[in-house]
């Protein structure tokens, strides 16, 4: 909730701790490890209820450590899963998480406005970083982190989970191997009606604003299911209850325009419930509905149906970038794809601004 964020946030030191152990180049050493450690940073449900158990399903990662601000968290934490002393940190000593062999991967699961600060850490402590979405609130931000772990010779990885969805894969090579021809329109929906009032989606400080959160499913599905970067941008917000989204919109409608000429119409909300994804071809069509749940994707197209079976959504991102980084191989979601991403948001509140067309 706000206040206990802003109580983390109080917590938070500035720069980086004096001493370190020497940065090593992890996807080495990882090569000589059957799994791979990660600690969580922030506790909230996410992590709690999503990432926490899915790393009970995994084959190559396990829940080695956690980061909390919360001491009573920590305990229960510790208890149920059975994390070592050693292993437990808070916001003032998570610099010293660089002498701890244990934790070859920090998770940072916070609120988008300090994704930075602790993608910086974890990388200058010589860890390798999975990032939640929206990579951070501005482009700057997505340029330093990238650096960091770049100079500090670790990797980034962003949480796009639904990349490593077959259903999506599917509708993704459905267009690379124009299955019907090119794309021509794209129609594309992700919102939920949020009934909370204090939470960091509300703030503008911490990267709130439903471009920071849902808008992202729904700029990713128009851009996945083209294979294309948008080069301009129209866009509209607003909101029906400005007594709760003060500082940042509701819901925003936002149009692209692509290179090859197809056209999105995106729509996301925290007012609105929806979950879908259009996609007009030259000689077909493509339905997915829902095209962004945490499971059960599917759909169907001119041809056949999209419905693959998975067991866990984030269970396979972090067993398939795990497997990357124990390989030496490409991650499918690095820093450059979450960068990709807020420069069309940027954009998109330009946009909405102005009320005019903004090239990207």
């Amino acid at each position: 909730m706000f206040n206990r964020r802003e109580a983390l946030k109080s917590l938070v030191i500035g720069g980086a701790a004096s001493i370190f152990s020497p940065n090593v180049l992890l996807a080495g050493t990882a090569k000589k490890k059957d799994k791979l450690g990660i600690a969580l940073v922030g506790l909230g449900y996410y992590s709690t209820d999503l990432l926490a158990p899915a790393l009970q399903m995994t084959e190559k990662c396990y829940l080695a450590g956690i980061v909390t601000g919360t001491p009573e968290k920590a305990e229960k934490w510790k208890q149920k899963y059975n994390i070592p002393d050693k292993n437990i940190y808070n916001y003032q000593n998570f610099d010293t998480i660089a002498n701890n062999p244990d934790i070859d991967i920090v998770y940072v699961v916070l609120p988008p406005s300090m994704h930075k600060e602790y993608v910086i850490r974890a990388a200058k402590a010589g860890k390798h970083v999975f990032c939640e979405k929206p990579m951070a609130p501005s482009i700057n931000d997505c340029m330093a982190m990238i650096k960091v772990c770049k100079d500090n010779k670790v990797n980034l990885a962003i949480g796009y989970r639904c990349q490593h969805d077959p259903n999506t894969q599917e509708y993704m090579r459905i267009t690379k191997e124009k299955l019907y021809g090119k794309v021509r329109m794209v129609s594309c929906g992700a919102g939920y009606f949020d009934a909370r009032t204090t939470h960091w989606k509300q703030s503008k400080a911490l990267g709130g604003g439903v471009m920071g959160d849902m808008g992202v499913y729904a700029l990713q599905g128009a851009r996945l299911a083209t294979g294309e970067e948008p080069i301009a941008v129209t866009a509209q917000s607003s909101t029906t209850r400005p007594e709760i989204y003060k500082e940042v919109e509701e819901t925003m409608m936002f149009q692209l325009q692509f290179p090859s000429g197809a056209l999105a119409a995106c729509h996301t909300s925290f007012g609105i419930n929806m979950n879908y994804l259009q996609v007009n071809y030259e000689k077909g069509w493509l339905k997915m509905e829902p095209f962004s749940s945490y499971l059960n994707n599917k759909g169907s197209h001119s041809n056949g149906i999209i419905d693959f079976p998975l067991k866990n959504q984030q269970a396979r991102q972090m067993d398939e970038d795990c497997t990357a980084l124990m390989n030496s191989t490409q991650l499918t979601a690095p820093g450059e794809e979450g960068l990709r991403d807020i420069k069309v948001v940027e954009a998109i509140y330009q946009a909405a601004k102005s009320g005019g067309t903004v090239k990207i």
